[in-house]
């Protein structure tokens, strides 16, 4: 089978296709910003990791604190703060004017229980929970978080950008984190209107009227969140011609996800703008289960090392030069921890011989390998066809199972063999920006239970990421480069490239929040001059 970034695009704009613009999105006041933000089924930003989750709970909810445009981390929902003299008791006021979207003022006990809830999942709330003696509100506006010894990250957990620590009513944080949180109620700048909202096919959200918005200027995710647009509309539009008419016909405002190959349409535009908004690259990898056959053998993990051909995918996935490069590294390409320890496996072209001697010393027998296949996300269903014929290659029983990508989320948290629903690789991305901190992120837990989808284990990677937060700067490096040693002799996943993935609008769409990873604001953003 030939694979082609085109696949999915049926008709040529060149040709003078007819595009079929839906009818729901014309007509809409100018207090209306329309926006193509991806499907979101799960609302419960602790339940998944899916980005465009994160993206509906940045709109309803808020946090205590946020990462400004420079990454560090400022109060947004606490007034004021203080640490003891011995470092070890940190004491938060909430700040006047929170509410709730039923009209209830946030609590203290609020934001404990959205703490502890957050930490069930989360590689930074372990680690807090793992160095707090307590976390508890004292009263209604005062939570206290005393640790068992001086730790200087409380402020930068507390700050987590990609899965954030988003504060919910105490009724819904008390809701074990396995099980979904379905109310959408929040204290964000947007309110979820349901009686709108159609699961699968629109998401509307109207402004809060009562958010009192923080003095400071809006900078990353930190500052004041104003929102400036009436209602926003979040349509799913899959097609990605159908996408992009509607764009180019002013009925769609923005684009998160554009597909590469239509970039140059977007670019030739004049009332169109192709835009990364401060994102610094997501990197693209074939998540691996480590705990069913045949990826539970190391030596077929291996394999892939050696199987995958980076530049391959970087065709598909960047044909610009300039939106991707080739990525080694653990802690990401062009981090301050990257580094090329172990990284030997790299070759241009891959190395098809390789990666079929590790198959034959895994004992490889043929078994079905099901890559789980988003076919509502373009690009990842290209690459996923692209990883089957090499997999084909190399005599891996190669199966795609379609699916879309809210599927796939659901799909892939169950850890059954594939005869009972499981499944052994999927691919995805995850910022860039994710790479750089062992303690900030879920890719980096190898300890089974509480790590990414695929659940690698790794005592020995385990015992160094737990020296990172009591290590000195100057020292991370050395410490960085044995956990990279170990992370591709063990091969949780591979690799495929790193892009800049940048989204498309309308020019009369300004003010939009730049932002340090893939996660999207609305908050702040309007509408100018028409086109």
């Amino acid at each position: 089978m030939t694979i082609s970034r085109r696949t999915l695009i049926q008709s040529s704009i060149a040709a003078g296709a007819l595009l079929t613009v839906p009818s729901v999105l014309r007509a809409q006041p100018e207090q209306t910003v329309r926006m193509i933000m991806g499907d979101v089924q799960i609302f419960d930003p602790v339940f998944t990791t899916s980005n465009y989750t994160i993206n509906h709970a940045l709109a309803i909810h808020d946090t205590l604190f946020a990462v400004d445009a420079d990454l560090a981390p400022q109060p947004q929902m606490v007034g004021d703060w203080g640490v003891s003299d011995e470092k070890k008791t940190y004491t938060f006021v909430l700040r006047d004017g929170l509410n709730w979207h039923d009209g209830t003022p946030v609590t203290a006990a609020d934001c404990v229980a959205s703490i502890r809830r957050w930490s069930e999942v989360t590689a930074p709330g372990q680690l807090l929970l793992e160095k707090a003696q307590d976390i508890s509100a004292t009263d209604d506006k005062t939570l206290t978080i005393t640790l068992k010894a001086p730790f200087g990250l409380v402020l930068e957990i507390l700050a987590t950008p990609g899965q954030p620590l988003f504060i919910m009513r105490e009724q819904d944080a008390s809701i074990p984190a396995t099980e979904q949180v379905t109310s959408n109620i929040g204290s964000g700048p947007y309110k979820l209107n349901a009686d709108l909202t159609r699961p699968g096919s629109r998401v509307v959200y109207d402004r809060n009227e009562q958010y009192v918005p923080r003095d400071e200027p809006a900078s990353g995710f930190a500052g004041g969140k104003i929102a400036k647009t009436k209602q926003v509309i979040w349509e799913n539009i899959t097609d990605p011609q159908t996408a992009l008419a509607a764009l180019q016909a002013g009925e769609i405002d923005f684009w998160l996800e554009p597909v590469a190959d239509l970039f140059p349409a977007v670019e030739s535009d004049p009332g169109l703008v192709l835009d990364t908004l401060g994102v610094n690259g997501q990197n693209w990898f074939a998540q691996l289960n480590c705990l069913q056959p045949p990826f539970d053998n190391v030596k077929m993990r291996q394999a892939l090392l050696h199987l995958i051909d980076q530049n391959v995918f970087l065709s598909l996935l960047s044909p610009d030069p300039k939106f991707g490069r080739t990525v080694l590294s653990l802690f990401g390409a062009g981090s301050p921890f990257s580094n090329d320890v172990n990284t030997d496996w790299f070759k241009e072209g891959g190395d098809l011989e390789k990666a079929k001697q590790l198959i034959a010393e895994s004992g490889y027998a043929g078994e079905k390998v099901v890559i789980l296949d988003p076919t509502d996300w373009p690009e990842a269903e290209l690459a996923s066809q692209l990883l089957a014929n090499a997999l084909k290659k190399a005599g891996i029983n190669a199966e795609l199972a379609p699916m879309t990508w809210s599927e796939l989320v659901v799909r892939r948290g169950k850890r059954e063999p594939v005869e009972k629903g499981g499944w052994n690789i999927f691919i995805t991305y995850f910022s860039h920006f994710s790479f750089r901190n062992p303690l900030g992120s879920v890719l980096f837990v190898m300890n089974e239970a509480q790590g990414y989808y695929g659940w690698p284990k790794s005592d020995e990677f385990e015992a160094l990421r737990a020296k990172w937060p009591n290590t000195e700067t100057h020292a991370r490096m050395e410490l960085a480069r044995e956990m990279q040693r170990i992370w591709w002799d063990y091969v949780p996943q591979v690799f495929l490239c790193q892009t800049l993935a940048p989204s498309a609008r309308n020019k009369s769409l300004v003010d939009m929040i730049n932002s340090p990873s893939p996660e999207r604001a609305i908050w702040n953003m309007q509408k100018g001059s028409a086109r």
